[in-house]
């Protein structure tokens, strides 16, 4: 957001020239009490919450893309992938040897 001095100076002196030096000071107050009450709010709403729950219910909460597949995917699906990375594995460790028989070209 990052504002410049020169651009609240600016604003400030088109409001005190608008409403005057009574009114702004009364709404730079008002809104004090706003922010001040609205504080108040939070902390009492946070003070209310179940930490506890929301700290074990936020652990299930999905991290990536793939955990939240992972998720969704019925017990069919992940027995699918289980064998799908298994064959994909073996395909990988099973190193290519060339055998006699063969004569390179």
């Amino acid at each position: 957001m990052g504002g410049h001095l020169v651009e609240f100076i600016l604003v400030a002196l088109v409001g005190l020239a608008i409403f005057g030096p009574k009114t702004l000071q009364m709404l730079g107050r008002n809104a004090g009490k706003g922010i001040g009450q609205a504080k108040d709010i939070k902390d009492k709403i946070m003070s209310e919450l179940p930490m506890e729950e929301i700290h074990t219910i936020s652990k299930n909460i999905p991290t990536s893309p793939r955990h939240a597949v992972q998720i969704l995917m019925t017990p069919e699906q992940k027995e699918r992938v289980k064998v799908s990375e298994e064959q994909k594995s073996q395909h990988v460790s099973e190193p290519v040897v060339p055998t006699s028989d063969s004569k390179p070209q």
